[in-house]
C-alpha cells in the first residue's frame, strides 16, 4: 500500500448498506465515523482505552476536522483507514492525519487532519495532558521527515 507517511496504524473497513446515502455512495458523515473508529482503535492500541481515560479523568476530544473527500466508496467495498499522530504540544493539543485507501485499486478516497484537545472528563474543560498521554501518544508521534542514516 502506498501510504502518505511511514508506519501507519491501519484499520480495515467494510462499506455496509447502512453507510450508503440517497446518492448511492457512502455518506460523508459515515467517513467521519470511520475517522473516529480509527483514532479510537489506535488510542486503545497505545494503552489509552476508555478505562484509562476514566481513571485519569482525561480524554482527547475533537476540536476540529479538516477533510478532503477525494473519491466515493460503495457498498461492499473493502477499505483501509490509516492514521498517524503528526503533532503534539504535549500540553493540550494533538493532531492526527488520516488516509482512506481502497486496496483493490490503490486509490486514496480521503485525506483528513483532526485536532484534538485534552479535556477533564468530570468538568468537560480543557486540562493539561497527564504524563500517560504525553508518553503514550508521544511514542506514536510521527517525525515530519524520515531520518537518513
Amino acid at each position: 500500500m502506498s501510504w502518505d507517511l511511514a508506519t501507519p496504524f491501519v484499520v480495515d473497513i467494510q462499506v455496509m448498506a447502512d453507510d450508503i446515502d440517497g446518492l448511492g455512495h457512502a455518506n460523508n458523515a459515515v467517513y467521519v465515523s470511520w475517522l473516529e473508529r480509527c483514532a479510537w482503535r489506535h488510542s486503545q492500541y497505545l494503552g489509552l482505552d476508555l478505562a484509562e481515560y476514566r481513571r485519569l479523568d482525561r480524554a482527547m476530544a475533537v476540536l476540529r476536522h479538516e477533510i478532503d473527500y477525494l473519491a466515493s466508496a460503495y457498498e461492499g467495498q473493502e477499505l483501509q483507514m490509516a492514521t498517524w499522530i503528526v503533532e503534539s504540544d504535549q500540553r493540550l493539543k494533538m493532531d492526527r492525519r488520516f488516509q482512506l485507501v481502497r486496496p483493490a485499486d490503490g486509490l486514496t478516497l480521503l485525506r483528513a487532519k483532526t485536532t484534538f484537545v485534552c479535556i477533564e472528563l468530570s468538568s468537560g474543560k480543557p486540562k493539561r495532558m497527564p504524563i500517560e498521554f504525553v508518553e503514550g501518544y508521544g511514542c506514536a508521534l510521527q517525525l515530519p521527515f524520515p531520518l537518513e542514516l
